[in-house]
């Protein structure tokens, strides 16, 4: 009875048919990513590929990092990597020493597919790029992120963005950076997400979980300065790299149309996304300014 009064109370209030909506659409959503995931784990579970090799005068290194909240899609996410229609020379995991004990046997497994594990200082997100950056500072790199799928012509279409472009930055997806009159960022809410067409600009802003490619080169001097680095941007380690190739007069290139990406399942609350939705990119984004100034287009 409490409840019928309740759902009274909420239709004469207006509200309770857009609460149906909502609970309807969010329901189809959740059906629509479930059926996507199952037809990405069948796709992975079938993939055969005979991967060309690079067509780079430098060392193609595809470097990422995980920790235990994620370890247990951590395979998925890794087979995708490791089966391309183009093949790096070097996959490399990065893992905290302290999480070391912790990554399971389907990872461990997965060395014998070419998968190097190399145990680092806990850097947080910047595991994926400045061990590497800092071991290889001549390869071209291409960072990825552990939760998401990715499809076998990944590798290839981002190598060839780069090789046909020239473009020393390159991102599947990235951001539209608006600015205001002063020619000084918006919030970060008001930019365009998910950029949806080809540009190369100072204005993109990549964002790495669908993958970033970084020539030698591309970056300013301290662009490996943890200490700097996590002060600044402890949760948006996106935000310092943008940062430190643009102080190097470097635009990235946004290539292909709207990209839509497909995360495993984990939980909501295990993100970096969370914090930095609710202020915290725009909170690192004005100590880079204090810091840097705004290195403008």
């Amino acid at each position: 009875m409490v409840q019928a009064h309740r759902r009274c109370e909420l239709a004469a209030a207006g509200v309770g048919e857009p609460v149906k909506i909502k609970f309807l659409d969010d329901a189809f959503r959740g059906l629509k990513y479930l059926i996507r995931r199952r037809r990405a784990r069948a796709e992975l579970a079938a993939r055969t590929v005979t991967p060309k090799p690079h067509p780079l005068r430098t060392p193609l290194i595809v470097s990422l990092t995980s920790y235990p909240p994620r370890f247990d899609k951590l395979a998925l996410t890794l087979q995708g990597i490791l089966k391309q229609t183009m093949a790096a020379d070097r996959t490399i995991l990065w893992i905290a020493e302290e999480d070391m004990d912790a990554l399971p046997v389907s990872v461990r497994d997965l060395a014998d597919d070419g998968l190097e594990i190399r145990s680092c200082p806990n850097l947080r997100s910047y595991k994926k790029i400045l061990p590497a950056l800092a071991e290889a500072p001549d390869a071209t790199i291409i960072t990825a992120d552990d939760d998401v799928y990715y499809p076998p012509h990944w590798l290839e279409d981002i190598v060839t963005a780069h090789h046909d472009s020239g473009a020393p930055v390159v991102c599947v997806r990235g951001h539209y950076v608006q600015l205001q009159e002063d020619g000084r960022p918006k919030p970060y809410g008001d930019w365009t997400m998910n950029h949806s067409a080809p540009t190369r600009s100072g204005l993109i802003f990549p964002t790495g979980v669908s993958g970033i490619l970084y020539a030698p080169g591309c970056f300013a001097a301290g662009v490996t300065d943890w200490e700097t680095a996590s002060a600044l941007c402890p949760t948006a380690d996106d935000v310092w790299l943008y940062w430190m190739h643009r102080l190097n007069g470097v635009e990235a290139y946004k290539f292909g149309e709207y990209h839509r990406i497909l995360e495993w399942e984990r939980d909501p609350v295990d993100s970096l996304k969370t914090t930095n939705a609710a202020g915290g990119n725009d909170q690192q984004i004005a100590a880079m300014i204090d810091r840097f100034g705004w290195p403008a287009p």
